[in-house]
C-alpha cells in the first residue's frame, strides 16, 4: 500500500522553509561558510553549514528560550509541514510523530555541563533534562499538533530522518494511523563535535574555500561539512487523503533498513545495495525503474565509493543521482529526510537539482551524475538513500505520475513549493 506525502517543511542551510531551501537547490547555491566564533580558531576544521534563518526569528521568545535548538527547528519545520498539508482534520489516537535525531540536545547537554563545572549544581536548569534528551524534538511537536498515535525517535546516526520516514510509512500500513509527521532534526555544530570528526578524519579541511569543500563524487574530495537543520512530511492513508480531497505531492511506496555488521564508521556496498533492494522489493519495483537516485553522498573517499558500487549493483547505471550535500552540507540525523524533501519535489516537479563542486569526477564512480545545472526529465520513481555511522542503512522510495514538468493538479497550498519563475514549470 502505497502512501501519500502531503505536506512539506524545512528549515536548512539554503533557507528558513521549503520554497527557499528548494530555489536554493535548484539555483546552486552553497550553504557553507566560515566559522565566525572566537573558539573555533583554534580547531582544524573552521567551517559549518549554519541554518540561514535563527530559529529565534521564528519562535516565541519564552518558547525558544524552553527549547534546544534541535527541538526549536524540528518544531519550526514541523510547523510548515502539517499547514502546507493543511492541518489534516484527522482523530488524535490515529496522529502519530515520527523524529529521528543524532545527537538530540547535546548542545544543551555540553552546555550545562559547562554551568555545572563553572557555577555548581544550583545554576543547572530546571529544563536541561527535557531539553538535552533525544526524544525531545518527537516530544515537542507531538504537544504541538496533539498526536496520541505515538511520538517515536528512531536514533541510527544519519539514517535516522529517513528512518523515521520508514517508520511512518509501516505505523500507517499497520493501521495504527492514518496520519504521521516523520522526518529529522540535528542541531550540533560545537567545537566538541567538530574536533572530534576531525581527529577521525571524516570532516573536510579546506577551511580556505568554504563554499566549494563539500564535493561528493570529485575526485580530490576530503570528508563532509557538518551542517544543522530540520526536515519534515506529512504522511497519510492514501484513502483519508483522498477524503478530504488533497493531492499528493508524490507516494512514498517503500522503504528498506538494513544494518551492515561490518564497521563502526566504514559502509559496506553489500549492506546499503541490500536496503535500496529491500526498498525496490517493498515498492514492488526493480531498479530498472528508479529514474532518480538522491544519494547520501556526504564527500568523503571511501564513502562515496562505496554508495556508488552499491547503487550500480542495486539500481544500474542508468539513472539520475544527484548529491544535494554539496550545498546544505551534512544533516546528520535530518540528512535523510531532507533527501527525502528533495526527492519529492525533483519527482512533483520534474527537475532534479544539481551536484556542486563537482569538477572532476572520481573515475572509479560510473554514475550519471546531475552537475551543471539542473536537469529535467521524465522522473516516474525516485530513491533516497541515508548511510549513518553503526552500519545503519535506509532507503525511500518515491513515486509520481506527474512527468509533464508541471503542478497539474496542484492546490493552492501545494503552489506554495512551486518552482521559480525563471525555471521550467508554471506556479
Amino acid at each position: 500500500m502505497n502512501v501519500a506525502v502531503t505536506g512539506l517543511g524545512a528549515t536548512t542551510p539554503l533557507g528558513g522553509d521549503v520554497p527557499s531551501t528548494w530555489s536554493a537547490l535548484l539555483a546552486g547555491e552553497p550553504g557553507v561558510s566560515p566559522l565566525e566564533e572566537g573558539w573555533a580558531e583554534t580547531l582544524p576544521v573552521r567551517m559549518a553549514a549554519r541554518l540561514r534563518v535563527e530559529p529565534a526569528e521564528v519562535l516565541d521568545r519564552v518558547q525558544a528560550r524552553r527549547l534546544d535548538r534541535c527541538e526549536q527547528i524540528a518544531l519550526i519545520a514541523a510547523r510548515e509541514a502539517w499547514a502546507d498539508a493543511g492541518c489534516p482534520p484527522v482523530d488524535p489516537e490515529r496522529l502519530a510523530v515520527a523524529i529521528g535525531t543524532g545527537t538530540g540536545g547535546v548542545l544543551t547537554l555540553l552546555g550545562q555541563d559547562d554551568v555545572l563545572e563553572r557555577s555548581g549544581a544550583r545554576q543547572v536548569s530546571p529544563r536541561a533534562v527535557t531539553m538535552l534528551m533525544t526524544n525531545g524534538p518527537a516530544a515537542v511537536v507531538s504537544l504541538e499538533l496533539g498526536a496520541r498515535g505515538g511520538a517515536h525517535t528512531p536514533v541510527s546516526a544519519c539514517a535516522s530522518g529517513a528512518e523515521a520516514i520508514a517508520l511512518g510509512l509501516d505505523l500507517i500500513r499497520l493501521g495504527r494511523a492514518d496520519v504521521v509527521v516523520a522526518g529529522g532534526a540535528e542541531a550540533c555544530i560545537h567545537p566538541l563535535v567538530l574536533a572530534g570528526f576531525a581527529q577521525a578524519t571524516a570532516h573536510s579541511t579546506r577551511n580556505d574555500d568554504p563554499a566549494g569543500a563539500s564535493r561528493p563524487f570529485d575526485a580530490t574530495r576530503d570528508g563532509f561539512v557538518i551542517g544543522e537543520g530540520a526536515a519534515m512530511v506529512v504522511l497519510e492513508r492514501a484513502e483519508f487523503a483522498t477524503a478530504r480531497a488533497v493531492t499528493a505531492y508524490a507516494a512514498l511506496a517503500g522503504a528498506g533498513i538494513t544494518s551492515d555488521a561490518h564497521h563502526m564508521t566504514a559502509g559496506h556496498a553489500d549492506g546499503q545495495a541490500r536496503a535500496i533492494r529491500r526498498a525496490l522489493t517493498d515498492a514492488r519495483l526493480g531498479g530498472h525503474d528508479i529514474d532518480l537516485v538522491h544519494a547520501h553522498a556526504t564527500a568523503t573517499p571511501h564513502g562515496d565509493l562505496t554508495e556508488a558500487q552499491a547503487i550500480s549493483d542495486a539500481v544500474g547505471r542508468h539513472a539520475a543521482v544527484t548529491a544535494t550535500k554539496s550545498m546544505t552540507g551534512h544533516l546528520f540525523g535530518a540528512a535523510g529526510s531532507l533527501n527525502a524533501v528533495a526527492a519529492i519535489l525533483a519527482l512533483h516537479h520534474q527537475i532534479a537539482p544539481p551536484t556542486i563542486n563537482l569538477r572532476e569526477q572520481d573515475p572509479r564512480i560510473k554514475l550519471d551524475v546531475v552537475t551543471g545545472g539542473p536537469r529535467t526529465g521524465r522522473f516516474g520513481a525516485a530513491l533516497a538513500n541515508s548511510f549513518g555511522f553503526g552500519g545503519h542503512n535506509a532507503c525511500l522510495v518515491f513515486q509520481s505520475d506527474n512527468r509533464d514538468g508541471g503542478d497539474r493538479n496542484l492546490s493552492p497550498r501545494q503552489g506554495r513549493h512551486a518552482l521559480p519563475s525563471t525555471r521550467r514549470g508554471r506556479p
